[in-house]
């Protein structure tokens, strides 16, 4: 491991530990040229599947691209971090189950869709406004009767 610092190519762990989980490890290393100490993750790399966009062009999964809607969408609203990062986690645990090579963007859409809704009635709207592409004002009042507690109820 390459020290960030100096860029001397020899560091030595001095400690090695687990997360909560116990699938990422965290390593505090030192170097043993300039004798600075920084800390490096492990964590399993997994292949997901590749996204095939509206335009059929095949894309990487991004995380970074997944948790930005999932922010956007949660923009100014009560939800943890924690909790986006959960439903970050979600998604990406269902399309690894899933197991398929590709997957479609409008296939993660859903996947939003169902987080959001359990996460923040508001950031779901406002997502769905947009995922479907609301067209008028009965197609607001249609999602939004769909989260209403009076329809949770029945």
């Amino acid at each position: 491991m390459k020290c960030p610092f100096c860029g001397a190519d020899e560091t030595a762990v001095a400690d090695t530990r687990l997360n909560e989980d116990g699938d990422v490890v965290r390593r505090r290393r030192r170097c043993n040229a300039c004798d600075k100490r920084f800390t490096t993750y492990e964590r399993a790399e997994i292949q997901l599947p590749q996204v095939v966009k509206k335009n059929g062009l095949r894309t990487e999964f991004s995380r970074g691209k997944l948790r930005a809607s999932l922010e956007l969408a949660l923009r100014k609203r009560p939800v943890s971090i924690e909790s986006v990062d959960a439903a970050v986690t979600d998604i990406e645990e269902r399309l690894l189950a899933a197991g398929e090579r590709e997957v479609t963007t409008q296939q993660i859409g859903e996947l939003v869709i169902r987080e959001l809704k359990k996460l923040d009635k508001v950031a779901y709207i406002r997502f769905a406004s947009v995922y479907r592409n609301f067209e008028d004002v009965d197609a607001f009042s249609r999602a939004i009767r769909e989260v209403s507690p009076a329809s949770e109820t029945k």
